[in-house]
Parts: structure tokens; sequence; C-alpha cells
């Protein structure tokens, strides 16, 4: 079976072919970072039509690249949600369109289905069971993984997400958006030992997170420095430190919880230099292994919604005609397969 997967859920338009034998066969991103930069975060609406205007020519680049035409492919998977829901439509209504026209089953993704499923692209796969820490700019999330469709909510965000953290502390900084990889840079040049931020919610038992107070604390702490670059970096640095903490805290319970030894993270903060040091330290301690997709599918990509809907449809599930979205849409509500 070969899969066209359509991700169009915020601002990237990630399109790929997956075949089930072949593996990844071609993949195309576009970013609109630059659209969004001046705005200092994403605007929905300009997101939908900058969707509108990438996805049919990354539609047929991604056909070129993987070297077949249309009456090569089996089937469309698409991000049907969770997700803004301007953007979610331009995807579902495409893929639909597509598979209409092609006579080929359409299937619709959970967004964060395929940021768990991200790091089976690459060998050595993880295999079931393990914990998954999904971890962006909208999510945080931990979940026990027993199988595709088998999942566990353990704990999520309370409140602001890791990677939503990231970039409102980074733009109290002065940074530009996104402002999460360039907390983290800027964190590269900090001191340790200047400034000592909370690991909020790991004083009390259980695996939700919260990281509001965290930029609170952080948007008091640069307001009571001298505003030098050297202390923005070690503010950056005590920052991004208490966020690696909190994670590793919560990660260590959640695999005593289980008594599992595979941990995937997974999601944009997953591509985070520091986080993987120090996550590999702690799984070394724990005799247990963590498993992360390839720095480019840390982000949204269409590759992970190609297999993840190649996975769902095997399992014979497809769409109806009718365009459809969920912008807000739980995990635990997929059926396994």
């Amino acid at each position: 079976m070969r899969v066209i997967g359509i991700e169009t859920s915020c601002d990237e338009t990630g399109i790929a072919v997956y075949d089930e034998q072949q593996g990844l066969l071609s993949h195309q991103l576009y970013s609109q970072v630059k659209l969004h930069a001046d705005y200092g975060g994403v605007v929905p609406e300009l997101a939908s039509r900058d969707h509108v205007r990438k996805i049919v020519p990354l539609i047929k680049q991604a056909l070129v690249d993987a070297n077949c035409t249309q009456s090569d492919i089996d089937g469309i998977a698409f991000t049907k949600g969770p997700g803004l829901v301007g953007a979610l439509l331009v995807g579902s209504s495409v893929a639909r369109s597509l598979a209409f026209a092609w006579g080929v089953p359409a299937v619709g993704v959970h967004h964060m289905e395929g940021h768990l499923l991200a790091p089976v692209l690459d060998e050595p796969a993880p295999e079931f069971p393990f914990v998954a820490l999904l971890v962006s700019g909208g999510h945080s999330m931990m979940v026990r993984v027993d199988g595709i469709g088998q999942y566990e909510i353990l704990g999520e965000s309370v409140d602001d997400a890791a990677g939503e953290a990231f970039d409102k502390t980074a733009k109290l900084l002065g940074l530009d958006y996104p402002g999460g990889p360039l907390l983290a840079k800027m964190a590269e040049k900090g001191e340790a030992g200047h400034y000592k931020f909370p690991r909020p919610m790991t004083d009390r038992p259980g695996l939700d997170f919260s990281f509001s107070g965290l930029k609170t604390f952080a948007a008091n702490t640069i307001r009571g420095s001298d505003q030098s670059e050297q202390s923005k970096a070690n503010i950056a640095y005590a920052f991004q430190e208490a966020v690696i903490d909190t994670l590793a805290i919560k990660c260590k319970r959640a695999l005593k919880q289980t008594g599992l030894k595979r941990l995937v993270i997974a999601g944009g903060v997953s591509a985070n230099k520091q986080l993987r040091v120090e996550f590999a330290l702690m799984m070394k301690k724990l005799q247990g292994t963590v498993f992360y997709p390839r720095l480019e599918f840390c982000t949204d990509n269409g590759a992970m919604i190609a297999y993840a809907g190649l996975q769902r449809l095997k399992a014979g599930e497809s769409e109806g005609l009718s365009t459809k979205a969920q912008p807000r849409w739980s995990l635990d509500e997929l059926p396994a397969i």
C-alpha cells in the first residue's frame, strides 16, 4: 500500500508519500515562520490562506520526488485534528477531493498520534509497549502506548504547554518568533548558578504538567535583572534547565508507575539538544532506552501522517464523502487497531 500524507494543522504544510514495503519515498515541508514572524505568533486566517496556496504544488512535487503518479496511490491520509479549524479544513477538503477523484479511500489522522509514531519512521524503531512524552507548542502529554490506538493518557498540561512556554519566555527575552529554538541557542551562552527556577508540580503526586507559572517566574526574573545580554543568557539557561528537569522528573515517575523501560519523546521540543543530552544520561541510569524522531520530523510533517494513516487504512478505516475537521480531539478516543 502506498499513501499520501497531508499535514495542515497549524503553520506548516507537510506532504509525504509512504510505501508499506519501501518506506518513506518523499516528503515536502513548507514553513510559514516568516509569514507569522511580524505578528509574534500564528495568525489563523493567514495560515489557512497560505495552506491553500502551497498544498497542491507540494503534492505535485512529492509525487515527482517519489517517482510515482496518482495511479500508484492507494490512499490519502490527512490531519483531521486537533489544530486550527481553518487550516485543518484546507487539508481535509483537498484530501477528500483527491480521494474522490482518484477512487481511493481517505482517512483522518489524529495529529498527536502522528507525532507519537514519528520515531517508527527510522531504525531502530521502538517496540510496544512504551511511554511517550509528547511535547510541542500546543501539547504536553504523557501516554502509555501498548499498540496503535491503545493509548492511556497518564498526564497532560493543565495550562501552557512546554513549547508554548519556551516561545512566550523567548518573547519576554526579546527574541523573534518562533522563539523556542532561539532561547535554546541563547541558553548555550548562559552559566549555571545565577538563577534558580521552580520545577512546577513536581512537589506533588501525579503526571500532569503546568508551565504557565514558570513563564510568569521568568517574566519577573527578567524585570529584576540588569537586562544585559549575559543576564538574559543566564535566565534562558535557568529556564531551559527547569523545563527539562520537570519533564525528566515526570518521565521517571511514569516509567516507574508503568514498569516500562522504553521512552519515546516526540514533538517540536524533542529537537532540543540539551534535553536529548539530559534524557540520555537519565535513561542510562535507569537501564532503559529513549527514542526520538529524526530532527526534521520533530516538528509537524506529512511523513508521520502518511505512516499513521497507512496503519489505519490497512485496518479498514476511511472517511465518508463529507469534509471533516476536529479541532478538539482527545487521543484516548481513537480506536485500537
